[in-house]
Order: structure tokens, then C-alpha cells, then sequence
């Protein structure tokens, strides 16, 4: 307070200088309980603390996302910051219930790093496959082989179809054309089967990460393509469409894509995932051939040969799969 003024409000007082303020006594500010790498903003909805990014922009209405880094708001530029506010309170339940499942999603990626050595497991077709180093074998062109162990037969090759058959219907892989033979060794007649998968891969055991990597990915990506080219011959007859050539994708997020050529990308990390899951993606891009939106005419047309896509695709959305970059 200017000194005029303080003898002017207070003409009899001694003006005595403010006391100092105890800096220990002053609360610290909480931190944010979910915060964005760019946030501007903060708001407390209940009893959470989020901040958020936040963005003006041409806009009708106030949009909310919730991704990986947390939540973003934009707003069209008329709107207050107390209608924002009001907003969020609005839509608290909705954006807590998103911020948890994203974080919960985040921990599971995070648990799903692959440690690169002898003894790791990662996913096959939704079961685990341990990797085993094994310098005393070739294993054919591509320096790898997976193994079904059981306690019939011990450990014994097998292919990616007898797997596919196996954890489809495990009582009835016997009877499938391509891998009766493989099911037969592996149990005996009438008994149930339960099998340990091994990929062997002719590697020594002081072999690099990258060296372990580059083959177990090499070996992934050649029995995607195959699983792929059979799941597209089963699905397109029963959808009336022709596929005239699949690629297989890298991509970081999306799973497939369709060209009304004809042509299929499919990611190749959909090994990863049980072949109902898989399956779920082959018929929704090939549905594409027929229908090029997500009309309700589209989703019809999935349901066709997929009764149950809304599980297997909420099962896509909420699964975590290893994280290979």
C-alpha cells in the first residue's frame, strides 16, 4: 500500500510493516493426479485433480479426448472459461472413468516390454510362447521353429494351424485337415490336450537383443502372412467378395485397411491376439469390399459372419499387445 494512502485510511495507526509471512505454515499445491505433457489448465472434479490441455479453435461445441498423455479440451473462441468449467463438472464420471482406464492400459503396456533372452514369453495366437535359444539346430531358411511340448510325446514341431485349430477347439483339433497328423502325436486317442509352446530359434545364447528380436519377428511375420491368406480364403465366400492382395502393415495403431481393388493390409502384430480377435479383423476389412463406411449397413454386414464382433472388438481395444519399437 502506498504510504499516503495507509496514513490517509489509517491516520492514527502506527504502520507498522505487514508481519512475514511463515512460508511453512503456506499448503504446497497438490500436484495433479492426472496431468497432460501440455497442460494449461487445471480443474478439480470431485476429489481428482486433472490438468489438461487446452485449445481454442473453430468449433460448434467443447470437444473432450482422452489419449496416452491425458485429457485435451478444445472450445470454440466465444465460449467462457466458466462454461468449460461447467463442462467438465458435466462430464467428470465420463472423463475419470477414461483417464483410469487409459492410465490402467498405459501400466499394462508397460509390463509388456519383451526382455530379449532365453526363457522370455510373448504371445501367440493368445498363448504364450517361450523363446529358447538353440545354436545345435538350423531350423530350416528361416532359423526358426515353434514346438508344442505335451506329456504324450514330449516335444514335438508343429504349425501355426495346428496351434490355431488347437486353441480354437482343443477337443476337436484332431479332426482338422491341416494339422491331424501333429495333433495325433501330441496326445492320445480321446484324451485332452495340453500343450507348452516353445519357439526355437538357431541362435547361440550369447546372442544380441536385436539379433533375437529381428528372428522371432521374421518368424511372426511369416506365419501372419499365412494365418491371414487362410483366414481371407474362409471369410470372402461367405461375404461374396474377392480379395485380390494382401500386405502386411507396421503400423503403430491400426489394425487393417481395405481398397475397393480388392487389396487388404493387415497388421502383422494380430498374431499377438487369439484367432477369434484376428478373425474379427480379417472380416471387417474384407465387409469393406462391400461396404466402404461404418454405416449400420456395414456392421450388418460384419455380423453376418462374425455374430459377436462388438466383443472381439472391445477385446482389440482393451488388450495390450508387447510394445516391439
Amino acid at each position: 500500500m502506498h504510504p499516503l494512502l495507509r496514513f490517509t485510511l489509517d491516520p492514527f495507526g502506527q504502520n507498522k510493516p505487514p508481519a512475514p509471512v511463515d512460508k511453512a505454515l503456506v499448503a504446497p499445491k497438490r500436484a495433479a493426479d492426472f496431468a497432460h505433457p501440455q497442460a494449461s489448465r487445471e480443474v478439480l472434479l470431485g476429489q481428482t485433480r486433472v490438468a489438461y490441455a487446452f485449445n481454442r479453435g473453430q468449433r460448434r461445441s467443447i470437444g473432450f479426448s482422452v489419449g496416452p498423455d491425458g485429457l485435451a479440451v478444445r472450445a470454440p473462441k466465444w465460449v467462457t472459461l466458466r462454461d468449460v468449467d461447467a463442462a467438465l463438472q458435466t462430464k467428470a464420471d465420463w472423463i475419470l472413468r477414461k483417464l483410469q482406464e487409459s492410465r490402467e492400459r498405459h501400466a499394462r503396456l508397460a509390463d509388456q516390454v519383451i526382455v530379449w533372452q532365453d526363457g522370455t514369453t510373448l504371445p501367440f495366437l493368445g498363448q504364450p510362447i517361450t523363446l529358447r535359444l538353440d545354436s545345435e539346430r538350423r531350423f530350416g531358411a528361416g532359423g526358426a521353429a515353434l514346438f508344442a511340448w505335451s506329456e504324450n510325446a514330449g516335444l514335438a514341431e508343429v504349425s501355426a494351424s495346428t496351434v490355431a485349430a488347437w486353441v480354437t477347439c482343443p477337443q476337436d483339433a484332431g479332426s482338422n485337415e491341416v494339422s491331424s497328423s501333429q495333433i495325433a502325436a501330441l496326445a492320445a486317442p480321446g484324451a485332452s490336450i495340453e500343450l507348452s509352446l516353445e519357439l526355437r530359434v538357431s541362435l547361440p545364447h550369447n546372442a544380441s537383443a536385436q539379433q533375437m528380436r529381428d528372428r522371432v519377428q521374421a518368424w511372426l511375420m511369416r506365419q501372419a502372412r499365412e494365418l491371414f491368406q487362410q483366414r481371407l480364403d474362409h471369410f470372402a465366400p461367405l461375404l461374396g467378395v474377392q480379395w485380390k492382395k494382401l500386405a502386411l502393415s507396421n503400423a503403430g495403431t491400426r489394425w487393417g485397411s481395405a481398397r475397393l481393388d480388392g487389396s487388404i493390409r493387415l497388421n502383422w502384430r494380430l498374431v499377438h491376439f487369439r484367432l477369434s480377435v484376428l478373425d474379427y479383423v480379417v472380416a471387417h476389412e474384407l465387409s469393406h469390399l462391400r461396404v466402404m463406411d461404418h454405416s449400420p449397413r456395414f456392421w450388418d454386414t460384419v455380423r453376418t459372419v462374425v455374430p459377436d464382433y462388438a466383443a472381439q472388438r472391445a477385446q482389440l481395444k482393451s488388450e495390450s499387445v508387447p510394445k516391439w519399437d
